[in-house]
């Protein structure tokens, strides 16, 4: 099953996207479970399912995208968790995740602009797979972190690089109103399946800038999950990012930065395509 967030009719809701319809199941479900994130943390994907029939469908070309989860309690980022990325950085290697947060309002929708501030021009992509929190807990062992997952989406993890550069910590460069693309929805686990050997690729204007696989990852889901657990307690709702491959614009000669009129798209196998354009702040 997809599930997104959208508005129709500049009201916001939540439902599920079947082919070229999104179904206004929040409307139908609004007493009990007023936005995705209450459905996911009620465990109510059998109720959504029964609410599907009779819940009003529109074309997917009249609803605006939002992030699949507008509100999470948390975004958690995993930097430096591909091999090639982690080398064309010049990091270290480590025994842990690196972990950073992003906050609810850096996030856009699919189809949105990713905005270029005004304070910058390093603007980049980061093409790469999000993970949904479906149940909570607190040092979750990796033999049951697939249990907590609630879905899987696409996410371009924009990053202002000069501000990211300004110390050791990554905050400010990741934090930048409508910088981070989450969408255009999320798919079940068993819709999506192994997650593994699935295909992540990131186009800038149609050129392939990033390609990997899932399986390349140098910490896997379980263990993100483990050790995201570890220091705090993930909610239903809360997003990881799971990290993104080698290839990013700022370690290409010249550099490759976003400008206005770009299209990024960020693709991964079976899940579907996050397509954005790049506006300047206004």
């Amino acid at each position: 099953m997809k599930l997104a967030s959208f508005k129709i009719g500049g009201a916001s809701t939540w439902g599920v996207i079947e082919g070229e319809e999104a179904i206004d199941v929040g409307a139908r479900l609004r007493d009990r479970y007023p936005d995705l994130k209450s459905a996911i943390a009620a465990d109510a994907l059998s109720v959504v399912r029964d609410a599907i029939r009779t819940a009003e469908r529109y074309p997917t070309a009249e609803i605006t995208w939002l992030p699949v989860i507008p509100n999470p309690d948390k975004i958690l980022c995993i930097g430096l968790n591909y091999e090639m990325h982690r080398k064309e950085t010049g990091r270290a290697e480590v025994e842990n995740p690196t972990v950073f947060g992003r906050f609810a309002n850096s996030q856009t929708g699919h189809l949105a602009n990713i905005i270029r501030p005004k304070l910058s021009h390093d603007l980049d992509f980061e093409g790469e797979l999000a993970i949904i929190i479906g149940k909570p807990g607190r040092h979750i062992a990796r033999s049951d972190a697939w249990s907590h997952i609630a879905g899987y989406a696409c996410y371009n993890e924009g990053s202002v690089r000069d501000f990211q550069r300004h110390t050791h910590q990554f905050t400010p460069g990741k934090n930048f109103p409508e910088t981070g693309a989450f969408g255009p929805w999320m798919m079940t686990p068993d819709e999506l399946g192994d997650v593994a050997p699935l295909r992540l690729q990131t186009r800038v204007n149609g050129q392939v800038v990033q390609d990997a696989t899932i399986d390349q990852m140098i910490f896997d889901i379980p263990r993100q999950i483990e050790y995201c657990s570890s220091f705090t307690r993930l909610e239903p709702g809360d997003v990881i990012v799971t990290g993104t491959p080698g290839g990013v614009g700022a370690k290409r000669t010249p550099p490759l930065w976003l400008k206005p009129g770009d299209t990024v798209e960020v693709e991964i196998d079976r899940l579907g395509v996050l397509r954005n354009g790049v506006a300047d702040e206004i």
